[in-house]
């Protein structure tokens, strides 16, 4: 029997009628499942994976990664392709959509279909961003501390006097300023005995004995100084600093050629012909690394090709705005909190938590100021300056979840110091981790010691004992972190510790001994 045939308009009408027949008698079967719906995943009436039910209840509900939508709810995404559908004459494919989505976004499809845990869970806060938050943290903090400074000026008035910046009692420390100056003919010296130590002109007992002396020096000097003379405690505590990385860049030049001689006598045992290991003595590498913002010493360093004028000057302007905050915020809150406040370890303790807590928040921005002002402004304009390539003075410590991890973190060239000429010589000589880290804390106390204590010319060993006391806080912080995996418990114990608890509290007791001292001295 032959086939007959349509004529051509009237196949494609038929044709057409079927296949929008065909697909919303296939998108109406597919709402009937097990539960009598079923849920559509595609717009063009394609099949879907199917999945078994997630908690075995066998209701037949399919997973979807796209969100549902309500009734009536439109899309501006698709009504752009609808439009442009139009435009390029494709009326058929936007016919197909409108008709997919007729019979998909009913009120009987699943509004459910997949597991979310909340936002503010704790498996899903951390995984998306908190910039609304953050925004509105910055405004409850304007509100607040523009009521306390309209409060304290309303109290005490402007405070800031006009010597604060300069005053002609400053010519007294001439002697300090002397003696950062000469300070600085000792790596000269180190840099003579390492070359008499190189041309093996001394024997290695002798310049290690030579290198002690100096480096004995460089700490001694400047604590002689400062005890001799009446000096104002910034000037103190400016030129301890200096002392501190003067002796800390001694030892690594020093421990660094050390090691480099070593190589190369044993190098030279070695008859191989592709040995090649220099080891150079120069003049020009230790004095860029005494003015770099480093602490370790090597033959050379990463290096930028440029110098941006622009930015340093930028980054300029900001280190005298925020220097000129911290000095606002010592002079105007933290000043008359310490002269209105008693021994905190003499008076009322409900009144000693007051004033802490008082002197918490000032104190959080000074030390947020200072933070700011050296490690990323001072250190990137010399790093600038210099072309220093290597620009990780600090990390997230913010985000330290323990205090291992802060002093990690805080102050990276120090840490790099530690690890580099502390910590891993102790381990390799034979000494348990916990002894080590217990050394590289020692060494962190003494140090902070000296520039607290010989400023104030008072001994009471209060910075010491401060830094001292991370060691057990290391131990707490770390057994919380490893039984309270990815909470935040350890990094606001350091916050509190740190902020709250710790530097406010050594500012009181250093404040007030340093007034008894001079009290009982008149």
């Amino acid at each position: 029997m032959p086939i007959m045939e349509l004529p051509k308009n009237q196949g494609a009408t038929a044709t057409a009628t079927a296949t929008a027949s065909g697909i919303e008698s296939d998108l109406i079967r597919r709402r009937r499942g097990s539960n009598g719906f079923e849920q559509a995943n595609a717009i063009n009436g394609a099949d879907v994976n199917t999945t078994d039910d997630v908690c075995g209840s066998g209701a037949g509900f399919e997973t979807m990664n796209e969100p549902t939508k309500s009734v009536g709810e439109s899309n501006p995404r698709e009504e752009e392709d609808r439009s442009d559908a139009v435009a390029n004459g494709d009326e058929s494919k936007t016919t197909e959509a409108t008709t997919a989505y007729k019979f998909s976004y009913r009120a009987s499809a699943p509004a459910h279909r997949r597991i979310r845990e909340s936002s503010l869970s704790s498996d899903a806060i951390f995984r998306q961003s908190h910039a609304g938050l953050f925004n509105l943290c910055v405004v409850v903090l304007i509100a607040v501390n523009s009521r306390l400074i309209i409060e304290n000026l309303m109290k005490y008035g402007l405070l800031i006097r006009a010597g604060f910046w300069f005053s002609s009692k400053s010519l007294r420390d001439w002697p300090l300023l002397m003696c950062c100056l000469t300070l600085q003919l000792l790596p000269l010296t180190a840099f003579l005995v390492e070359k008499m130590a190189q041309k093996r002109r001394l024997t290695e007992r002798v310049v290690v004995i030579l290198h002690i002396t100096i480096t004995t020096v460089a700490i001694l000097y400047p604590v002689l100084v400062i005890l001799k003379c009446d000096s104002a405690f910034l000037s103190g505590v400016i030129l301890m600093l200096v002392a501190c990385i003067v002796w800390m860049k001694l030892v690594s030049y020093v421990h660094t050629n050390h090691d480099m001689r070593v190589l190369a006598k044993s190098m030279d045992k070695v008859e191989t012909s592709d040995a090649d290991y220099s080891y150079d003595v120069s003049f020009k590498s230790l004095a860029y690394f005494m003015v770099a913002p480093t602490l370790c010493y090597q033959l050379s360093y990463p290096r930028t090709p440029c110098i941006r004028k622009g930015w340093v000057a930028r980054q300029f302007i900001k280190l005298v705005i925020f220097t000129g905050l911290m000095g606002f915020i010592i002079e105007q809150y933290i000043n008359p909190i310490v002269q209105n406040s008693q021994h905190p370890l003499k008076g009322n303790l409900l009144y000693a938590i007051e004033r802490v807590l008082k002197l918490s928040v000032p104190n959080l921005y000074v030390w947020l100021c200072m933070f700011y002002c050296i490690f990323h402004l001072w250190l990137n304009i010399l790093a600038e300056l210099l072309c220093f390539g290597d620009r990780e003075f600090y990390k997230d410590w913010w985000n330290a979840k323990t205090i291992d991890e802060y002093w990690r973190m805080w102050n990276m060239p120090v840490h790099k110091w530690m690890v580099r000429h502390i910590y891993f010589p102790c381990l390799r000589n034979g000494i348990p981790k916990a002894i080590a880290l217990l050394i590289a804390f020692l060494v962190s106390a003494v140090f902070h010691e000296l520039c607290i204590a010989v400023p104030c010319r008072l001994f009471k060993f209060w910075a010491f004992i401060g830094i001292m006391f991370q060691v057990p806080l290391v131990i707490l912080t770390n057994f919380l972190q490893n039984q309270f995996q990815s909470s935040m418990v350890g990094n606001m114990m350091f916050w509190c510790f740190f902020c709250i608890l710790g530097q406010p509290m050594c500012v009181l007791l250093y404040y007030h001994d340093v007034m008894n001292r001079k009290g009982s001295a008149r």
